[in-house]
């Protein structure tokens, strides 16, 4: 009971620094913060491509960064829950949850950093989108000199909004391709290591879930390109930040998934007995084979 207690405690200091980190993000993402502009090259045609709007809006892929593990690691979990001694006297759906959110508090906080660290670095670089004269329509490029570059400014488009225009000089990494490839390589890597240690699994269904991870992935990172919203070199960078970054998590804070661990029942009587309670893992019997 003290670890279960000491866990949420944990949950409750912790979750004032992440909505900080959020809002600084936020505020960084909106431009209520100054940051850098670098400049552009004198009607460049590399930055000319017209506004299209985005496949994946980024509305979206947050709402998948956020939901769709979570979603996807209770349903893991519940299964896995299923023949466990601890769910004897307690509802398996509560404490498949509770697995499920220990994981899912390390993927949140891999996915803090690397979104905070995207922030700062699009902020400081400042690089302009090969859709930045159409949604900037910068003053200067008026009446610049063809290879002549330019350091300052104004964007005077009235077309577009005042989010879109800042936006517009943002380009370097991409933020779709750090955050698609997250989660999607997340998802996929810990389907493979705890969906495939069912005896009763279904042949096709974790493979398909897997693949259906990847191909967002992929997609969602290469629309960047055909949606001309990005250079390649940003797309490339961004996808090697979400690499790195989920890498980190799953073998550093996650520890590849090997030991995803609760209060069982038997502890939770050794506590009240002894006051000196331990944490077992929660991997049930049957998902104790030796994995992938």
């Amino acid at each position: 009971m003290q670890a279960r207690h000491s866990l949420w405690w944990h949950l409750v200091l912790d979750l004032p620094i992440l909505l900080l980190v959020c809002a600084v993000c936020i505020l960084l993402e909106v431009g209520a913060l100054p940051s850098r502009r670098s400049g552009f090259m004198c009607h460049d045609p590399a930055l000319s491509f017209a506004y299209t709007g985005d496949t994946f809006s980024i509305s979206l892929v947050v709402a998948v960064t956020i939901i769709v593990p979570f979603i996807v690691m209770w349903a893991v979990e519940t299964i896995h829950h299923r023949h466990d001694e601890y769910n004897m006297k307690t509802n398996k759906l509560v404490a498949s949850a509770k697995t499920a959110g220990l994981i899912y508090r390390d993927y949140i906080y891999g996915a803090v950093v690397v979104f905070t660290i995207l922030e700062v670095v699009k902020c400081v670089i400042g690089s302009p989108r090969p859709t930045f004269f159409d949604l900037c329509e910068p003053d200067a490029e008026k009446t610049c000199k063809h290879s002549e570059f330019v350091t300052s400014y104004t964007c005077t488009s009235t077309k577009y909004s005042r989010y879109l225009k800042i936006d517009s000089a943002r380009s370097f990494p991409s933020a779709h391709a750090t955050m698609s490839i997250y989660c999607g390589l997340f998802v996929a890597w810990y389907l493979q290591r705890r969906a495939f240690s069912w005896h009763n699994r279904s042949v096709l269904i974790v493979p398909l879930v897997q693949t259906i991870c990847l191909v967002y992935a992929a997609v969602c990172t290469l629309s960047r390109l055909t949606d001309h919203r990005h250079h390649w070199w940003d797309v490339l960078v961004g996808g090697l930040m979400g690499l790195l970054a989920v890498l980190y998590t799953i073998l550093v804070l996650c520890k590849n998934f090997s030991q995803p661990a609760v209060v069982s029942t038997s502890d939770i009587s050794s506590s009240d007995s002894n006051n000196h309670p331990s944490v077992r893992r929660l991997l049930p019997n049957e998902s104790r084979t030796a994995m992938p």
